[in-house]
Formats: C-alpha cells, structure tokens, sequence
C-alpha cells in the first residue's frame, strides 16, 4: 500500500507520462522523458513501475479512460430529458474542442491502445462503461415515453459512441469539431424521431 506521498508521486508520474505521449506520441516518449516533466529519477520511475514502460502505459491508460467519463459528468448519469441529453451533448462538444489532439480518448484509442493487449482491455472496459451509461438513460426515456419501444438501447448506444470517436478522430486530424457537431445532433434528432 502507497503512503500519501508515494501515492502522489506515481500519480505525478503518471501525469507526466499522459501529457508526453498526449503531446509527443508513444513513439517518441522515453523513460528519461516522463522523469524529466515529473521531476523522478530512473530509481523511482522504475519504484512504482518495477514492469518498466509497459506497466506504466496500463496506468497511463487507466487514467486516460477514468478521464473521459470524469469529462462527461454529472451530465452522462443524468440523461433523463431532452434538456439533460443537450446538455451532455454541449460539455461533450466543448470538452474535446478544448482538448484537441491532446484528447484522451484519442490517445487511449490511437496510441496507448495499439500498444498492450492490457491496454486494449482497459479501452474496451472503458467502452462498455461508456456505452452502459449512455444506454441508461435511453432506458430511462423510453420507460418516460420519449423514445419508441421498438429502439434497441445498446445498439443506439454503440452507434454513438462510435460517432464521438469518429468525430474525435476527424477533430484531432483537422482542428475542427464540426463533425463531431453534426454526428450529435444527428443522434439527437433520430431518437426524437423515433418518439413521435
């Protein structure tokens, strides 16, 4: 168990590591340069990673994926009305506006991912959580009457997210978020359809 101190200085490694390869790419990141921002020696990077890089690009990837969900609320768990799902769809808009191609969806999903089998494990429990949220509340406007009954929550939720990603990775390839717009507004506008 990490003392309060150490429980610190990993996060700062961590931190530090998400930002290089965010800004850099996983390619181009050393160990020399993940110590350097986060101000530890090689003794303590390899401390709390005793695995090396690859250790550290899991908790890297940990991190990423607690980060994009941390990003969507409270709005994610409070899709309940017409006004919560805008809303959600606006702080999601302007989250991965702000971000850019610093985003941790991206890095997850571009870099860390195709890296580590583990990796790719935390990107898919990420996924399903994800998923799992956004199929709640359109559970929850169908149970209110909003949405058709014949709509399948989980695809309609797939279908999304797959959207976002599609819209991030057009973002962070060209500096524009209007895709990422269009696809939500898009998704919006099918399941209002679909509750007349």
């Amino acid at each position: 168990m990490l003392t309060a101190k150490g429980a610190a200085t990993r996060g700062r490694i961590v931190d530090a590591a998400a930002a290089e390869i965010r800004e850099r790419g996983i390619a181009a990141v050393t160990l020399d340069d993940i110590g350097r921002r986060s101000g530890t020696g090689k003794s303590q990077l390899f401390h709390y990673f005793p695995e090396g890089k690859e250790q550290l690009l899991l908790a890297v990837a940990e991190r990423e994926a607690d980060r994009v969900i941390e990003d969507q609320e409270p709005q994610l768990g409070q899709l309940t009305s017409w006004d919560a799902w805008h809303e959600w769809r606006d702080v999601v808009v302007e989250k991965y506006r702000r971000q850019g191609v610093h985003c941790p969806l991206g890095v997850l999903i571009t870099e860390i991912g195709r890296h580590s089998p583990a990796a790719q494990a935390v990107t898919g429990k990420l996924l399903a959580q994800w998923q799992g949220r956004i199929q709640a509340g359109i559970e929850d406007m169908k149970a209110a009457g909003e949405i058709r009954a014949d709509v399948d929550p989980a695809r309609a939720a797939a279908a999304l997210i797959a959207a976002i990603q599609g819209g991030v990775t057009i973002l962070m390839s060209s500096g524009s978020s209007k895709h990422l717009e269009y696809a939500l507004d898009l998704y919006l506008d099918y399941l209002r359809i679909s509750s007349s």
